[in-house]
């Protein structure tokens, strides 16, 4: 097990801070309080509910005994085109189907528990929206009910707010270790989108976009985690009280947010 906080040699940057010291009324009027800490978060992780190699249980004794605050499971769902094209073929689905969800659902509220009672980890359910078709990649977090990848990008996005989900756009630039550009809908079409997304991942797994820094859009970064090696990746920093709402509030808000470059420890 690895201490927190002493989990990794990283490269640490924070772009946006607010002050770090708050006020609370007490019994001679306003006092000085400190803010919270900042708590190593990643919103993008997959297990083998879809093509992920490791099972949740595993993927969550792995982030809890690292250190880590806050996951978010992201397991893909996907639209219909890429579904019957996957099953003319006669290639696995890898996805969590519409019939599935909620069973889904209830693994991710299991595990919710065990990581917190065993790690003091939240887990934050959430979904990978998936359209390889028209190529978007949403990411749903604190979802609660099944979305429809196969729909517009405007009617995903209202559907996941209508949740009082995170919406978020998924390695909205080409990663260098993609043939095609899967999330080439959001980026050719992100002066209409920028402002529906709560935040676009600026960092995902080793790639950095500056693209998505240079915009100023609010940000966060995740690992994409597939398997065990992509544990050391990027992740976000946030300074907030460890629940979903304040998470949530965090991103969208976006000011006490930095992102992490998580390394291994040598020796």
């Amino acid at each position: 097990m690895y201490p927190r906080r002493v989990v990794t040699a990283a490269f640490f940057s924070i772009f946006k801070l607010s002050p770090q010291i708050t006020s609370m009324p007490g019994q001679n009027g306003y006092r000085k309080c400190p803010a919270p800490e900042w708590l190593l978060c990643d919103f993008h992780i997959h297990t083998t509910l879809s093509d992920g190699e490791l099972p949740l249980r595993e993927v969550v004794d792995l982030y809890g005994q690292h250190g880590v605050d806050v996951i978010a499971i992201t397991d893909h769902i996907l639209d219909e085109h890429t579904i019957r094209e996957r099953e003319r073929n006669g290639e696995p689905v890898k996805a969590v189907r519409e019939d599935e969800f909620k069973d889904y659902l209830k693994l991710l509220w299991k595990e919710q528990k065990r990581a917190w009672k065993e790690y003091n980890m939240l887990l934050i359910p959430g979904t990978e929206i998936t359209n390889n078709h028209d190529l978007y990649h949403i990411l749903a977090i604190d979802v609660k009910e099944y979305v429809d990848p196969t729909l517009p990008v405007e009617e995903i996005v209202e559907l996941v707010k209508d949740q009082n989900a995170l919406v978020i756009a998924a390695h909205p630039d080409k990663k260098k270790t993609d043939e095609r550009h899967l999330s080439w809908y959001l980026w050719e079409h992100q002066d209409r989108l920028r402002d529906l997304f709560d935040a676009w991942e600026v960092a995902n797994r080793d790639d950095l976009f500056n693209s998505v820094g240079l915009k100023k859009y609010n940000y966060i970064a995740n690992s994409d985690f597939h398997k065990r090696e992509h544990l050391y990746s990027w992740k976000t920093l946030l300074r907030c009280e460890k629940n979903a709402e304040d998470v949530k509030e965090a991103i969208r808000r976006n000011e006490d947010v930095a992102i992490y470059l998580m390394r291994k420890r040598e020796g």
